[in-house]
């Protein structure tokens, strides 16, 4: 972990908003957003994700650093709920896509993916955070074609091998990219839950969507 992201880590454990922000807007001075995001922001939050695996931090201090995140990443990416041009005439061959949190409390990752995807022409419904019943009716009522599933915390992504049965009975075309600190700590974990294909980063997730697509034709 580089000095800054440990910085980082560090004012979110302590809640220091301003401390924070200083530290990302001298980050943007110098890097693109994305690579601030992928280079300082996700070790940070997967340092806090890993000190509350063992003990080290509280659940709440995991949260708040979540919403921290969050709202200063809509000042250098945007707010993703925020219609664009691409939510709102979507290319007649795009496949139907939907990204969520799967019982999990960390949507900064969903946040970045999405952002990501609308910058590449996009159309994603987001679903927020959803258990994994909740989860199944969405994707069989909209009719989705790829499902992005965002986790930080081992359990949700273990969640994910509950979903995937549900799918196969329910909604079997559904195709499902996972990604989050948990499997890149494991790089077998996604194909043990039985996902389709995993991102370990938010740059990944465009050529695994293109490429899912293209399979599916």
């Amino acid at each position: 972990m580089s000095i800054q992201a440990a910085a980082l880590r560090d004012a979110l454990l302590t809640l220091n908003r301003i401390r924070a922000l200083q530290l990302l807007q001298a980050a943007t001075a110098t890097m693109a957003p994305l690579k601030v995001v992928e280079d300082l922001v996700r070790p940070a939050l997967e340092q806090v994700g890993d000190l509350w695996d063992r003990g080290g931090c509280a659940l709440s201090q995991v949260y708040m650093s979540g919403r921290i995140c969050e709202e200063l990443l809509d000042q250098l990416l945007g707010d993703p709920t925020r219609p664009s041009s691409s939510d709102l005439t979507p290319a007649a061959d795009s496949p139907r896509l939907a990204i969520v949190v799967l019982e999990d409390y960390h949507l900064l990752g969903k946040q970045i993916v999405r952002t990501v995807m609308r910058s590449s022409g996009h159309s994603v419904r987001d679903y927020g955070r959803q258990t994994v019943d909740d989860l199944v009716e969405k994707v069989c009522f909209d009719e989705i074609d790829i499902l992005l599933v965002s986790t930080l915390m081992l359990p949700a992504a273990l969640r994910v091998e509950a979903l995937m049965r549900r799918l196969g009975d329910e909604a079997p075309s559904t195709r499902v990219v996972v990604g989050g600190a948990p499997y890149r700590f494991d790089d077998r974990l996604w194909r043990e839950v039985g996902a389709h294909a995993v991102g370990l980063n938010a740059g990944e997730v465009v050529g695994l969507v293109e490429q899912l697509q293209r399979g599916a034709r």
